[in-house]
């Protein structure tokens, strides 16, 4: 299939890998609605001494999970560091509110980056 967009084999393997961890995470099970439960169980050492049951794909999640939340972060750091806002300059009626503009995309501030980034930790 052609597309009319040419593909950054960067930007394949990108999406691959990102895609690859969203299906590892979707096919794990969430252990949300254990957590206060099992936080009432940490012992004098600071461990919680449980039996648990692991299926073949919360193994496969949790094999990566700390370094790709980590690298995760670290994306939205730069991300949060590349867009930020600056000056637009000229001339503006409103001196106590100058129209602000991204400094990467140089989109009018917040940028859509900004917004997606913003958005998708918005609960």
């Amino acid at each position: 299939m052609k597309t009319d967009r040419m593909t950054d084999p960067r930007e394949t393997r990108l999406r691959e890998h990102l895609q690859a961890i969203r299906a590892r995470s979707e096919k794990s099970t969430s252990w949300r609605s254990s957590t206060r439960y099992l936080s009432r169980l940490v012992n004098r050492s600071g461990f919680v001494p449980i039996k648990a049951r692991l299926s073949r794909e919360d193994l496969t999640f949790l094999t990566g999970a700390r370094d790709e939340v980590i690298a995760f972060a670290d994306l939205g750091l730069r991300l949060l560091e590349l867009h930020r806002p600056q000056d637009a300059g000229g001339i503006t009626s409103d001196p106590e509110h100058p129209i602000r503009r991204c400094r990467a995309c140089m989109g009018r501030w917040p940028c859509l980056t900004f917004r997606a980034i913003d958005e998708s930790f918005d609960h």
